[in-house]
């Protein structure tokens, strides 16, 4: 499962958010994105704890002093890289269901763009997130933090869309939107985790008929959940 030809998405993603500059500011701005661009790929594979600045350095072709001016200190790496992968993401999946009227619809297109983003391989590991919450969760600091809040803001992005569809009636009375996005969250990284473990897709599309099932299940109509049949 190889990444798509053509523009890395992740430079698709961020293009159009970066402002102009001149001079060594924009080499500077070039620079660090060309280390943070193989700093997710590698902590998305090894973890944040693998994240040296000797193994970036081989991996984005830059010097060790480079680095080390760039990001002062391992943490200081470990730190702009969780940044850097958030912004992917909430540009790939957050973003691009903004499109879809709140509820149901984008509840169906966030999944939608979560599975895809996992399925395309935007990180050479899978969900960036998962692969690293895995490494921090039981460490204390701010690079745990970091991480965390990423999480826990694409957890509540997703209960408070079940709540707008409550609200709307496209879900039935009495659903718990806390319980319906924590088993939507769950299906979506077991088929992350499952798909790197074979080396399948099929877990995506299992994983796309068990969200719809639950949503349909939870009173929603078909034609909300379009993403999620594709």
């Amino acid at each position: 499962m190889s990444k798509p030809a053509g523009q890395d998405p992740r430079e698709r993603a961020t293009a159009s958010s970066r402002p102009a500059a001149d001079g060594r500011r924009t080499r500077g701005d070039a620079s660090r994105r060309t280390v943070l661009h193989s700093a997710t790929d590698l902590a998305s594979v090894d973890g944040l704890d693998g994240l040296t600045i000797g193994r970036l350095a081989t991996a984005s072709g830059r010097g060790k002093s480079s680095i080390a001016t760039l990001f002062q200190s391992k943490e200081g790496l470990q730190l702009a890289t969780v940044a850097a992968a958030r912004d992917v993401f909430t540009a790939l999946i957050v973003e691009r269901a903004r499109t879809a009227p709140r509820g149901a619809q984008r509840l169906s297109a966030l999944l939608r763009n979560a599975l895809d983003y996992s399925r395309d391989r935007v990180f050479t590991g899978g969900c960036f997130f998962a692969a690293t919450a895995a490494d921090v969760d039981s460490k204390p600091g701010p690079v745990r933090d970091a991480v965390r809040s990423a999480l826990v803001d694409w957890y509540g992005y997703l209960e408070a869309q079940a709540r707008f569809a409550i609200a709307a009636g496209e879900l039935a009375e009495g659903t718990d939107p806390e319980l319906l996005a924590f088993e939507l969250a769950a299906l979506n990284e077991e088929a992350n985790s499952r798909s790197l473990l074979l080396q399948d897709e099929r877990p995506y599309l299992l994983a796309a008929r068990a969200m719809r099932d639950r949503l349909r299940a939870a009173g929603a109509e078909l034609a909300l959940l379009v993403p999620l049949d594709e």
